[in-house]
């Protein structure tokens, strides 16, 4: 077969010309900035007294929903020129251009929020019932509630301004830093250097040895590093704060709930099932440590081949492998990757000084995706790509829906990732041709619930107690790393050895500053990827339309909605996530009935 067919570096021009070469993308940007301006003046002339102000309404939203597109074109276009390179200084220029203009938006989106709160509750719901308006009653009704807090638009304004100085500073150096940092590793007496990405990835790798050294160099590099990177944490963490008091919000749940647009009553059912289910996996990663010969789990081992002779998988094949399994999906899924890949949308190459983070990218005013990974030719690589096509594919159904109604919170995003992830690992679970190749793919199946379960468990278990004790004033780097390590203890239940005290410094999603609690989002979608999958299988190719359907609704509707909606389920109640976990605990029966005889 001949390798090399699929191209692993994307297409970026194609989107915009290159920054240095053409003022295309700076043109672009003084076009959203006019736009921002004539938009105030707009909304600044407002007010609603009757429902023959409807059409006026509709008029402003038009013009949010032109900026919005474009300010989310500039956005990803930026993210993407940083993740290929780290030290691109014209794209950090115009990072905080953009940064900026979103700050502006936010703060003309918040002068319109406060008008439609200061409008009469009669007239209010006379223009929410109007014809115009019926597309976008979810998110006006939205808006409505957010300008309805003690806050005015004035000290909205200030906040928001403050913040791109403030605490999004803080998020966008945490990226530089992590994206400037290497480790050396000596191979064959030679000395090779890693980025932090390539370093991650060597815990898949076949050699034991190796994924030892380099989980010490990491462990090492963090311990360098730790005290920049606590000042970097504590300062994100203390503006968030002092932005939550200004606001009188108590609760740090408060935020991420409300963008997750889910109730609290949800997230704990889900956790209370998660946690009542844990020795399942706890006894899992038992049986994975005994037969590697050792009296408990290794974290370094976690993610490496279950078969330690396992072959490298060229890109090539991992591609046909995604395609394949698209295929047996349905149609539109098939036809969407078949774009991606012939499109340039995916970077995999596997090279030094790019990002650590795989990311999805959506451009929604040219109605296309871009992916970010580091592909080295593992099956995590390619559940990697599967799970960024599936977040791709998420864009591709939002085609043709007004951007103020394509805003999904992120447990659905996570939803529409590890449903393609599971329908990859679902088919070669199924093709596997012998006892070796089904444990292995069981394993990594398995992994997922893992880290679904019990990593992202204690994630969620150290920020919360991490901004209890943020509230008291700064927390020290030996603190930060107790309070990981006892989270580390509960989510795992103490089944997995030599676990990393620095997970607070290396999880960038602990410094992602318009996403707080961005953990619990992802365990949301895995277990409910479970559900979706076993009627996926009930219903058949027809399936297909129905979850598009869901995907489409997912930024017009609560959460609980939208499921009640489309699979007629109440996701407040745990036998919902019964359901679910239920498959997920037959997993590990069927692995530890494979492997009840295997030997080191």
């Amino acid at each position: 077969m001949d390798k090399n067919k699929y191209r692993q570096i994307w297409n970026l021009d194609s989107i915009f010309q290159s920054i240095k070469k053409s003022n295309q993308f700076s043109n672009h940007i003084q076009d959203i900035e006019q736009g921002l301006g004539k938009l105030d003046g707009d909304i600044a002339a407002t007010s609603i007294s009757s429902v023959e102000d409807a059409d006026h309404i509709l008029n402003i939203l038009m013009k949010i929903d032109s900026i919005k597109l474009k300010l989310s074109q500039a956005s990803s276009f930026i993210t993407c020129l940083l993740a290929q390179n780290p030290s691109d200084q014209e794209a950090s220029v115009f990072q905080g251009r953009v940064t900026k203009l979103n700050s502006k938006y936010g703060v003309t989106l918040t002068n319109f929020q406060a008008i439609l709160a200061s409008t009469s509750l009669e007239i209010w719901i006379d223009v929410l019932e109007s014809e115009v308006l019926k597309d976008f009653n979810f998110i006006l009704a939205e808006w409505r509630e957010e300008g309805e807090t003690s806050l005015t638009s004035n000290e909205k304004a200030i906040l928001s301004k403050l913040s791109i100085d403030g605490y999004h500073a803080w998020g966008q150096l945490y990226q530089t830093l992590m994206s400037n940092l290497e480790i050396e590793i000596q191979l064959e007496g030679k000395p090779q250097k890693y980025s932090i990405g390539q370093a991650l990835n060597l815990r898949a790798h076949s050699n034991e040895e190796l994924r030892k050294l380099g989980h010490e160099k990491l462990e090492l590099k963090w311990s360098e590093q730790k005290e920049t990177f606590a000042k970097v944490l504590n300062h994100i963490a203390g503006f968030r704060l002092q932005l939550y008091n200004f606001q009188g919000i108590d609760d740090v749940l408060e935020e991420p709930l409300r963008k997750n647009r889910m109730k609290k009553q949800t997230l704990e059912a889900m956790w209370s099932v998660v946690s009542k289910n844990k020795n399942a996996f706890a006894e899992y990663l038992n049986r994975k440590g005994k037969i590697t010969g050792q009296e408990k789990m290794q974290s370094y081992n976690f993610w490496a081949n279950f078969e330690t002779n396992s072959q490298k998988i060229h890109y090539d094949d991992a591609i046909d492998l995604v395609k394949g399994s698209f295929r047996k999906f349905g149609k539109q899924l098939e036809a969407f990757v078949t774009t991606a890949i012939e499109e340039g949308w995916i970077e995999a190459e596997n090279r030094p000084k790019k990002s650590a983070a795989a990311f999805c990218a959506g451009f929604p005013m040219s109605e296309e995706s871009r992916i970010f990974m580091t592909f080295d030719g593992t099956m995590k690589s390619i559940l990697t790509l599967a799970h960024e096509l599936g977040h791709a594919f998420h864009n591709t159904a939002m085609n043709g829906i007004s951007s103020l109604n394509r805003q999904y919170p992120l447990c659905i995003a996570e939803t529409a990732s590890f449903f393609a992830e599971m329908i990859v690992l679902d088919v070669a679970i199924e093709t596997a041709e012998s006892k070796s190749e089904k444990i292995s793919l069981l394993d990594e199946k398995l992994k997922r619930s893992v880290m679904n379960f019990m990593n992202i468990h204690s994630r969620f278990l150290f920020e919360q107690n991490f901004y209890e004790e943020r509230k008291k004033g700064l927390v020290s780097t030996q603190r930060l790393n107790e309070l990981m390590q006892e989270a580390i203890l509960d989510g795992y239940r103490d089944s997995l050895d030599n676990v990393s005290v620095y997970t607070w410094l290396w999880t960038p999603h602990f410094y992602i500053t318009d996403a707080p609690f961005y953990n619990f989002p992802y365990t949301f979608g895995y277990l409910l990827t479970y559900s979706l999958y076993e009627k996926a299988k009930e219903i058949g190719p027809d399936f297909e339309n129905i979850y598009i359907q869901l995907l489409r609704d997912s930024g017009k509707m609560p959460i609980e909605e939208l499921i009640l909606k489309h699979l007629n389920e109440d996701i407040t109640n745990e036998a919902f996530w019964e359901k679910g976990m239920k498959l997920c605990v037959q997993d590990v029966e069927l692995f530890l009935e494979l492997t009840a005889y295997e030997r080191v």
